[in-house]
């Protein structure tokens, strides 16, 4: 089930709310520039290439105006998945929205916003975008199963900025 658990950042054990319901998760996020929505899902078959996820929502995607879609596919099997998790669990920003949405599996964003931490599991038919220059980081779990659309609104995302804020660290994480 997607969520958001709100905290402050004083008490990273114990989330102030958490919100269940995709209008609350969508209007608490929006408070921050945030995007969440819930898209109807288009049939793809197990297995399905790249082209064919990325065709089964080009409409969707269209829609949105980024310029480029790419297919994110970690699994738990993948030999670097530990490594490919690591790598997204540091705070940091980025130059130009990041927006994923879930085809199958889940992950956990969480978005660092002023006094507090907005912990946003995404799941199945979930589309996040996050704004350029918003503090988030990315869990994607100990065993991952994420296959999401990565659209951005150039090639090649600009490298990330890293906070060298430890805050990521306090907080939970997807198997917590």
């Amino acid at each position: 089930m997607s969520y958001v658990a709100v905290y402050s950042v004083t008490t990273p054990d114990t989330p102030n709310k958490v919100l269940t319901h995709a209008d609350d998760i969508a209007a608490a996020l929006a408070e921050h520039g945030v995007r969440f929505e819930r898209w109807q899902p288009s049939p793809i078959e197990k297995g399905a290439s790249d082209a064919a996820m990325i065709a089964a929502y080009r409409t969707q995607v269209d829609a949105l105006g980024y310029a480029h879609v790419d297919v994110l596919s970690i699994t738990s099997e993948h030999p670097q998945n530990a490594e490919l998790r690591a790598q997204y669990l540091d705070e940091r920003r980025n130059k130009q929205d990041e927006a994923l949405f879930f085809i199958a599996g889940q992950g956990l964003f969480n978005v660092h916003a002023g006094d507090y931490v907005y912990a946003v599991r995404c799941e199945k038919n979930d589309l996040l975008i996050i704004p350029a220059g918003v503090a988030h980081w990315f869990d994607m779990g100990e065993n991952p199963h994420v296959v999401a659309l990565r659209l951005s609104s150039g090639q090649k995302g600009a490298a990330p900025e890293f906070t060298r804020d430890a805050i990521a660290r306090r907080f939970p994480g997807l198997d917590d």
